[in-house]
């Protein structure tokens, strides 16, 4: 075994059998390994044959290899991503020391740098690769995932670029004018609206050219649409820098100028949504949906989920490339929330898939008063991305260039690979968690060094100037144009110019009223044809002879038949007649939960599967030729989770029955949150619709109060 703890553990090995391959055939091993192995064969046969020496530039090549994979695996730790505090320390570090190399190595050359792309390479090279690529203001976790094409594809594109961005000068000035909008909003906000809640973005004000770009560079891959969910933190500028929301509308808030209709309650103005569209420069239209949230941080999650899974279903016939959703966290929600662990493991089930979510966090290193090391046990708040192998960048927030340059490489994997990726966006908050809180109360030295800090466009600012990109008059006049707009548009608001605000009921409703007490009043005519329900029956009870299930369900269908017979029908059977009756009048059914294709009771058997080979075999699928579609689908364990998708699914598809049914009626309570504050009341709140219906079954089995 080699005296050094890095060559003495499992790369040795890896590297042994990749040597073997190479021994028997050199091409089947990468190129940087083949010129690796050239080298090391060629210092062999300079060792005496028999001796079993290897000699010192063979193991200094292994050396040189293990540090490559050294800064490939923990190089995230040991990089310049945050822009307020010193990082933890970990051990070991990077030094050459720990790889049996040393600065009299520097100016030697190791076959190794092919590995990097970099040919045959002195080591002071490889290293200044390595760091360039891995240490600098974005961090990379990425060879957790296991899958070796993604892993390929994420290692080629960030070390043939050094992980550098490349902006044109235009993208350059339009980050500038996006940091100076988000910057110059916030400023303006706090100087006139002082003592009102707004949840500043001040601090992670990259967030706003980061959007930009991923919009615009996402429909240059072909996107249509992006829905987004996000917490308080920075959705007025959200709205206002990205959607669009006139700056006049979001004033009338502040001003409390809004919200005059009976039908609607309303809420905080950080809890809103808002729909758009946008046009990037080069023309391409992009739909922007932000669902509304409640104080519940990540409860939006799944709600977003459901509402991309149903629009693939309806508008964008499942071509999952048209349409992205992005969630933004914050950073003690994230690892705190246990809501985000259900939605991370929806991502790739049949009932949930959407092609992967852009998970951006928002990272200010503290929730509400509590210190990092008080939230998570977690190394980051974003290691619950690990348990479904999911990429993760870490950004320095006051790097914008780098935000976006990482910004396009999650754009870009989501759409080739359809998973997810998590971004780490590294920042701080400026003031006390809503602008009224005194921070130096519980976080005195860190509030000391965020006083002193610039701000992410002037840190910007002077790096364009220094580089000659951009003169300082011109950014001046971009600052001062701005401010003048806003106070206009102000001074509009005051002098009641500005139009009141009402809430907007989304277009797919537009045939749907709010709610009246009349309208429980007036009976509606549920009738069908009797004949034509006799024959839904014959034909959703009929098993064909190449699907045959069990013993037991084909008897259970037998029985349903002689139902029809005795015209005396149990519940299972008149559930299953009203999916039938639905979908053959061209409405889509969408039933999901704890075992619902079978169901808890052993009553439905929706889904069928073949004795044999379980193949699985759905009678309310072959009513008809024109029939509308019936999905069943056994969810994950998750209540919460689960119903929300359900729900957000609904507000978008009027016309489809969307069901959630609980394993027990008691499980309901699991869902509780999503229950209070979105099914129950996002009408009267926020305008948002839903025809969700809940499944509660329960038995009289004497099995205790919860279960009776």
């Amino acid at each position: 075994m080699l005296p050094n703890s890095y060559i003495s553990n499992a790369d040795v090995n890896y590297i042994d059998d990749l040597y073997k391959q190479y021994q028997s055939d050199k091409t089947s091993v990468d190129f940087g390994w083949q010129k690796f192995f050239e080298g090391f064969d060629f210092g062999s046969e300079k060792n005496m044959p028999g001796s079993g020496v290897v000699s010192e530039d063979a193991l200094k090549e292994i050396n040189v290899l293990n540090l490559i994979n050294s800064y490939r695996t923990r190089g995230h730790l040991f990089t310049k991503t945050n822009p307020v505090r010193e990082r933890r320390q970990y051990l070991p570090t990077l030094d050459l020391s720990n790889f049996g190399l040393s600065d009299a190595d520097l100016d030697k050359t190791f076959n190794a740098g092919h590995e990097l792309g970099l040919g045959s390479a002195k080591l002071k090279d490889i290293v200044a690769h390595l760091k360039s690529t891995y240490c600098e203001s974005i961090g990379a976790e990425y060879l957790h995932i296991g899958d070796p094409i993604k892993i390929e594809w994420l290692r080629n594109l960030m070390e043939t670029t050094r992980n550098q961005p490349n902006l044109t000068i235009d993208e350059k000035r339009q980050c500038l004018n996006k940091l100076n909008q988000a910057t110059a909003f916030e400023n303006f906000l706090h100087t006139k609206f002082i003592g009102q809640k707004r949840f500043s973005l001040e601090g992670l004000e990259c967030l706003i050219p980061a959007l930009d770009s991923v919009i615009h560079y996402g429909a240059e891959l072909g996107v249509h649409e992006f829905v987004m969910g996000m917490a308080h933190r920075g959705r007025l500028n959200v709205l206002a820098n990205i959607f669009n929301k006139t700056y006049s509308d979001i004033f009338s808030e502040f001003e409390g100028k809004v919200f005059q209709d009976d039908q609607f309650e309303g809420d905080v103005k950080y809890h809103l949504g808002y729909s758009t569209a946008v046009k990037t420069p080069n023309g391409k239209d992009v739909r922007l949906k932000l669902a509304p949230n409640p104080s519940h941080l990540e409860a939006v999650n799944p709600v977003v989920k459901g509402m991309v899974r149903s629009k693939l279903d309806h508008e964008y016939k499942s071509d999952i490339n048209k349409i992205c959703p992005i969630l933004i966290h914050g950073d003690a929600a994230i690892a705190g929330q246990g809501i985000v662990y259900e939605v991370v493991q929806m991502s790739g089930l049949e009932a949930n898939r959407i092609g992967g979510t852009i998970h951006i966090v928002t990272n200010n290193q503290i929730g509400f008063t509590t210190n990092y090391t008080d939230s998570r046990t977690s190394i980051y708040c974003t290691d619950v991305a690990k348990t479904t192998n999911c990429p993760v960048f870490h950004v320095n927030g006051d790097d914008v260039e780098a935000v976006v340059h990482t910004i396009k490489i999650a754009m870009a994997f989501r759409n080739k690979f359809n998973s997810d990726i998590f971004i780490d966006l590294l920042g701080y908050r400026k003031y006390g968690h809503n602008e009224g809180d005194e921070p130096r109360f519980t976080q005195p030295l860190l509030y000391k060094i965020i006083s002193s800090h610039l701000n992410p466009r002037e840190i910007y600012k002077e790096k364009l100037i220094s580089r000659g990109e951009i003169d300082a008059e011109l950014a001046r006049e971009m600052e001062d144009k701005f401010k003048q707009l806003l106070q206009v548009t102000l001074d509009d608001v005051k002098q009641n110019k500005a139009p009141e605000s009402k809430l907007k009921i989304d277009d797919l409703w537009k045939d749907f009223h709010f709610p009246k007490e009349s309208d429980f009043e007036i009976p509606s005519d549920t009738k069908f044809d009797s004949k034509r329900w006799k024959e839904l029956a014959q034909k959703i009870n009929e098993i064909p002879e190449n699907n045959m299930p069990i013993k037991k369900v084909q008897q259970l269908y037998a029985g349903r038949l002689k139902m029809l017979e005795s015209n005396q029908f149990d519940w299972a059977m008149g559930e299953l007649m009203a999916y039938a009756t639905l979908v053959d009048e061209g409405h889509s059914v969408r039933l999901a939960g704890q075992d619902v294709e079978r169901g808890t009771f052993s009553h439905r058997h929706a889904l069928l599967k073949k004795e044999d080979s379980e193949a699985e075999y759905t009678p309310l699928q072959h009513i008809s030729d024109k029939q509308g579609s019936f999905n069943v689908y056994n969810s994950l364990l998750s209540e919460y989770a689960e119903l929300g998708f359900e729900y957000g699914y609904s507000t978008c598809a009027p016309n489809d029955l969307v069901l959630w049914e609980a394993q027990f009626g008691d499980f309901a309570n699991g869902a509780q949150i999503m229950i209070d504050q979105f099914i129950a009341s996002a009408g009267t709140k926020w305008g948002q619709y839903s025809g969700l219906v809940m499944l509660l079954p329960h038995g009289y089995e004497g099995q205790g109060p919860e279960h009776s």
